[in-house]
């Protein structure tokens, strides 16, 4: 079985919602995913559910279904968030650190209901985002944690935690920037499953 050292509840239920957000990512069932991973429906509702212990060798063979990595399901990242831009007043400018690689994408966009309730319904998938607040005050929920990013402000997260993005009190303009697996996640969600709060990006390569 997998030892979980680290907050070992915490990081269970991580696993568990990230096995179930990358599912409904791909826009799979339990029974297909289930069938990628040579698992019966009933153990890996079990699985997603924490009512069946999580075993090394179903966690491997479900992030090769997943098309992720073993450690990329089980990695917490929970020092890995950037909520601190730097502001240059005198010249109107706002600057923040991105770690990214070629391919990545910049999206603009106007968001006017709250990220959802439901836990089932935030994404994951493999890569890297960035989020830049315009206007307004948006909601960023990472796994367990709620962030509220205020306009000119700007957070940075892994996109295998999982996620959802929505305005807070009101609409908010935001500009998200992708790399080239979280670009690549999105367009997937967009021909497959529902978007909850994930911006329309161009087809591009």
């Amino acid at each position: 079985m997998l030892r979980m050292e680290q907050d070992d509840g915490d990081l269970d239920s991580l696993v568990r919602k990230r096995i179930r957000a990358l599912r409904v990512a791909q826009g799979w069932s339990l029974e297909e995913l289930a069938g990628r991973a040579n698992l019966s429906q009933s153990s890996l509702s079990r699985i997603e559910n924490g009512q069946r212990r999580l075993a090394l060798d179903q966690l491997v063979t479900l992030a090769r279904a997943l098309d992720t990595t073993l450690d990329q399901l089980v990695e917490t990242a929970s020092d890995d968030v950037i909520t601190s831009p730097m502001i240059d007043g005198a010249h109107g400018l706002m600057r923040w650190p991105v770690k990214g690689d070629p391919g990545m994408t910049v999206v603009r966009q106007r968001m006017t209901e709250p990220p959802p309730d439901n836990p089932a319904r935030m994404r994951a998938h493999p890569g890297r985002e960035w989020l830049v607040v315009l206007s307004g005050t948006a909601t960023l929920l990472l796994g367990h944690r709620r962030f509220r990013v205020e306009t000119n402000q700007a957070a940075e997260f892994p996109t295998m935690l999982p996620h959802a993005i929505g305005a807070e009190g009101g609409p908010c303009e935001i500009l998200g920037i992708f790399d080239r697996d979280a670009r690549r996640g999105h367009l997937r969600e967009g021909r497959g499953a529902a978007k909850d709060c994930a911006p329309d990006l161009p087809n591009t390569t």
